[in-house]
């Protein structure tokens, strides 16, 4: 028995050739991208990780803030056209990635003020 239920997506699609290349096209770029970021995220972790180079002070934070700007990068890109933001309008982009923007920088105040907090116990501590 045959069911009529069940609609085949595939046989009602009517792309052109040329609207499927460049549909397969965004597909390729989109995966090209993501694969050099991430190639690059996973050298930078060969080359500069703890294990093998000892990093210190400033170049240490370089890297781990390389490794946060390719991470929002990629993240950002991810939301831009798995979600299809890139395709909506200026303002809602803004709407939507502004509150991201200010909670990521807030986070960042934290953990700056509760690092140098740290610190300053420590300098407390010394001195008694």
């Amino acid at each position: 028995m045959e069911r009529d239920d069940i609609i085949e997506y595939s046989l009602h699609a009517h792309h052109s050739e040329e609207e499927g290349k460049k549909i397969r096209k965004k597909i390729f770029v989109v995966t090209a991208i993501l694969s050099i970021i991430t190639a690059v995220e996973v050298a930078m972790g060969m080359v500069w990780g703890k294990a093998h180079i000892d990093v210190n002070g400033s170049g240490w934070l370089m890297i781990k803030i390389a490794f946060i700007v390719l991470t929002l990068v990629k993240a950002g890109y991810i939301i831009l056209v798995f979600m299809h933001l890139g395709d909506e309008r200026k303002g809602l982009k803004y709407t939507i990635l502004v509150p991201y923007i200010i909670f990521i920088a807030y986070l960042f105040f934290i953990l700056y003020e509760e690092s140098t907090f740290i610190e300053y116990i420590k300098g407390i501590v010394h001195w008694v």
